[in-house]
């Protein structure tokens, strides 16, 4: 396949290069270049291929975002239709079909959350509301998504509060063969469970598909028609929970459990079901119950019971998902699989679309290719690319023969960055092989003298870290400024194996973070980390590590920066999360070495950092507690962030303050690591 490239400038807008920022070799990028706004995010097409939607900065204030919609046939005459945030700002879109957009905004709420939405239990009072909206591709009028327009009687006005923080609806799935339905869920407003819908996006219309419990929730719905094939519910089992599948049988109409596919939360096995297969009705299933790594079985609801051997499987990772195609001649086949390697990818095994991401790699070759979405005759193929140095980038595919560079998201870092990222494993102290991303300092090469460094462990911790562009952008700032930074997915980790998961129970602060001393001693043997010129620099999850490591000794760090931490183990306990399977699940292993309690140790200097709308690790409870406990032992800074919560998307002024604030720590308040 041969390929002309082009570049779409969307009215100016997206410009592939600007003078502003432009990063060159070995030269830091500067902050402004990583705080702003991208110039293009959230990009998706519509499952025609007809229109694009995306986020572009406004252009009326370039520290706000705006929405934007595209023709495909029109790229170059710039964006049909632009809306700039209003009160609420827009932080996501989404392209659907029948012309219609979803988009997510939010808005600053400060008040009595009296019970409400996440941080009820730790006395939050600022926090963010977040509402879908639909409009049409044109953009003339925006409503509140999937919003039932009749008001239950004896809903009190604090009811009405809950449901305004909490919001009510969500998209579940597409049905790509239906031209007008979707499927949604919505709270109810008497029972505070979800129900789902078939909804016309057209007429506004209903149907009810699923009731939903206390304990059961729909797991997989016919791609065709809706129906809910499989449905999952937690039952109290002889002083224990069980996670139970049932699956429907069609010659009943009834749902039927399956046994073989039933667990006990507590023993933590995974167990998706992910399809169905139309020949044999037999069903995907994503699973962990038969090796370490996740794989995809086939599971017969007759029989009640696995075939022998794995579909899909990977020798050192696990599978993330299977893809099943939305065109019309092959729907509902399986076209490609996820391996949840280094990065995300994606493996394709259908010819057509194999053939297209194959022609793609050649055509961007040392980045990492996605393709997003495709129409039904592949005449529109939405596709990204990204890597360690390079942000995220979108293109169309056009006609199979011609590549529209629709822009990137951070076009004015320069093509002349170079991070050297690698995917690295390491010995802790008992033997255990701990995987990590290491990224070099720009321009450094095997045989330099040793550098600074930085471990950064990631948030969670149920959680995991990809190769690929940072979007917090605290690897580039890091390695253009001669730092090396090593990310250990340290035991506790999600992901990378069942076994290196339960491995971190209760190990908060105790082997969780030896595994991190561990990789700063292994980046010293490596002869890539000066002994005395490493810092450990964590948010969330990643912050509770920073805290506990200015507490444990001996430590290889000379500083410690935390942000949004947590530090009192003890306020966290099984009320954590406002999600009841998560606080089973994950509450419990919860222990380990609390900071607070051991705030007397306290050795390293250390500075932290939260928002104040930060209510899922409230300042007010952990960081800044833990900065008074320990300023008068230890040099120690506490920063206020002002309206900042505590997941991204963060307000360029945010990120502004943030990453300043760890720069300038690093250079002035750390010992010897900048110098």
């Amino acid at each position: 396949m041969r390929y002309t490239f082009f570049q779409a400038l969307l009215g100016g807008i997206l410009a592939t290069a600007l003078a502003q920022g432009t990063a060159q070799a070995a030269e830091p990028i500067p902050v402004e270049s990583l705080a702003r706004l991208p110039a293009l995010q959230s990009v998706s097409m519509s499952p025609d291929g007809k229109h694009l939607v995306g986020l572009i900065p406004s252009p009326k204030n370039a520290d706000v975002t705006a929405l934007a919609t595209w023709d495909t046939d029109s790229l170059s005459s710039g964006p049909k239709m632009v809306t700039p945030s209003g009160h609420m700002e827009f932080i996501a879109a989404f392209a659907l079909k029948a012309d219609k957009v979803l988009a997510v905004a939010r808005q600053e709420w400060t008040g009595d959350l009296g019970g409400c939405g996440e941080g009820k239990s730790m006395g939050a009072t600022e926090t963010f509301v977040v509402k879908n909206y639909l409009t049409s591709i044109d953009q003339k009028e925006f409503g509140e998504a999937f919003a039932n327009d009749k008001r239950q009687v004896g809903v009190s006005k604090a009811t009405e509060r809950c449901l305004e923080l909490a919001g009510t609806s969500s998209l579940v799935d597409m049905l790509p063969l239906d031209p007008d339905r979707v499927i949604i869920s919505q709270l109810s407003q008497i029972t505070w469970t979800s129900n789902y819908y078939l909804y016309n996006l057209k007429t506004k219309e209903r149907e009810l598909l699923f009731k939903g419990g206390n304990r059961a929730s729909p797991s997989l719905f016919d791609s065709r028609t809706g129906k809910v094939l499989a449905k999952s519910q937690i039952e109290p089992i002889g002083g224990g929970y069980e996670q139970q599948v049932l699956l429907l049988n069609a010659k009943t109409g009834q749902f039927d459990l399956q046994p073989a596919l039933t667990t006990k939360l507590s023993d933590r096995y995974s167990v998706t079901v992910n399809g169905i297969d139309d020949a044999t009705g037999k069903y995907y299933v994503l699973t962990d119950q038969f090796s370490d790594k996740m794989q995809v079985r086939m599971y017969d609801p007759v029989a009640k019971k696995y075939d022998p051997e794995a579909v899909v499987a990977d020798k050192n990772f696990s599978i993330g998902g299977l893809l099943f195609s939305t065109r019309v001649s092959n729907f509902n086949q399986i076209v490609g699989f996820v391996v949840d390697g280094p990065h995300r990818q994606v493996v394709y095994v259908e010819p057509a679309l194999k053939g297209i991401q194959d022609s793609i790699k050649q055509a961007f070759p040392g980045q990492q290719v996605g393709i997003s979405s495709y129409n039904d005759d592949l005449s529109r193929v939405l596709f990204t690319t990204e890597s360690a140095s390079d942000p995220v980038a979108y293109h169309l595919l056009l006609d199979k023969k011609q590549v529209a560079n629709l822009g990137s998201s951070r076009s004015w870092i320069g093509k002349d960055l170079t991070i050297d990222e690698s995917w690295v494993t390491y010995q802790a102290r008992d033997g255990r092989q701990i995987p990590a991303i290491l990224d070099l300092p720009v321009g450094w090469k095997q045989g330099d003298a040793p550098a600074p460094a930085i471990v950064m462990p990631h948030g969670g911790p149920w959680a995991r870290d990809y190769e690929g562009w940072d979007v917090s952008g605290w690897i580039p700032m890091l390695t253009s400024r001669g730092y090396a930074v090593l990310r250990p997915q340290y035991r506790g980790t999600e992901g990378l194996g069942r076994e290196l998961w339960l491995a971190g129970d209760k190990e908060w602060g105790l082997k969780m973070s030896d595994d991190l001393d561990d990789g700063a001693a292994w980046l010293v043997s490596q002869h890539i980390a000066a002994k005395n010129r490493m810092a450990i620099f964590g948010y969330s999850y990643g912050g509770f590590a920073a805290v506990a490591a200015s507490v444990r000794s001996p430590s290889p760090f000379q500083c410690a920066i935390a942000g949004a931490p947590v530090a009192n183990l003890g306020r966290l306990g099984t009320s954590w999360s406002d999600n009841r399977l998560q606080r089973i699940l994950q509450g419990q292993t919860v222990k380990g070495m609390d900071p607070m309690k051991n705030a007397d140790k306290a050795h390293l200097p250390i500075m932290l950092f939260d928002g104040t709308r930060d209510v899922r690790t409230p300042p007010a409870i952990h960081a800044h507690p833990f900065y008074e406990a320990v300023k008068d032992k230890v040099p120690a800074q506490f920063h206020w962030i002002a309206d900042m919560p505590h997941s991204m998307p963060w307000y360029p002024r945010q990120q502004r303050e943030t990453l300043n604030l760890i720069l300038n720590y690093l250079a002035k308040d750390c010992g010897q690591v900048s110098q």
